[in-house]
């Protein structure tokens, strides 16, 4: 077993069967492990579906009420690693992220990143259908956290992510504090900070057509005050203590 690709769902009956074949068709080797929180439309129902057509290349984890993106994916984590994972994704549900690129997150790890993002702010990357509100907050927020962190990453808060199994097992996930989008910026403030290599792979990112983004402004409000949390705590404590060390 290499390859993991977790994807955590709330609610999304419209994508779930087709994003789950998306990333099987590609025949090249990726297992997929759903994490639901308790979606009342019966996500996970449709996933048990499937088990029959997919057997020993998906699973589903099933938690009661909706917990949270962070908490989601260290859950995963410690399954993927558990189950001896070599290389553990980071995917959405509403096809906002291409499947095909799981293979250029994966083709970056295995010439040498430790983490592959895949980037929306790097030349050839970009953003489609998405309303300038939204372009406004997301480029401001990857800005705010350069400036505030000074991590050398141009898409800090992209959820489009491929791990080495390394990066994972010296990360203390049992200290990542955040829960909602500002995981991804602590996850990658992490690696950066323990001196792993991270890879930005350029991406179009294209919004949902189908269900509902999850976005609300207590996402938007940890993010702000996240950023400014790690920078403290990079300054006035041992971050490598707190996140592991190698």
């Amino acid at each position: 077993m290499e390859k993991l690709v977790i994807i955590p769902t709330f609610n999304e009956k419209e994508n779930i069967a087709a994003i789950i074949d998306a990333v099987i068709i590609l025949n090249t080797g990726f297992h997929i492990l759903i994490i639901d929180d308790g979606s009342p439309d019966g996500t996970a129902t449709i996933v048990k579906s499937l088990f029959p057509k997919y057997p020993g290349q998906l699973f589903l984890e099933e938690r009661r009420g909706k917990l949270g993106l962070g908490t989601a994916y260290i859950h995963g984590f410690k399954w993927a690693l558990s189950k001896g994972y070599q290389y553990i994704f980071e995917m959405d549900a509403d096809f906002s992220h291409n499947p095909k690129d799981l293979n250029r997150l994966y083709d970056a790890c295995v010439a040498g990143a430790s983490m592959a993002v895949g980037s929306r702010y790097v030349p050839g990357g970009g953003l489609v259908n998405w309303p300038a509100n939204r372009i406004f907050l997301s480029k401001g927020a990857s800005l705010y956290t350069r400036i505030i962190t000074w991590m050398p990453i141009r898409d800090p808060t992209a959820g489009f992510v491929c791990y080495k199994r390394e990066v994972l097992e010296t990360i203390n996930l049992g200290a990542i504090s955040f829960t909602g989008y500002a995981f991804q910026i602590e996850m990658k403030f992490a690696t950066w900070k323990l001196g792993f290599k991270i890879t930005e792979v350029p991406i179009i990112f294209i919004d949902r057509e189908l269900g509902a983004s999850k976005m609300n402004k207590g996402i938007v409000k940890e993010g702000i005050l996240g950023v400014l949390k790690l920078r403290w705590q990079s300054m006035f404590k041992n971050y490598r203590r707190l996140v592991g060390g190698k």
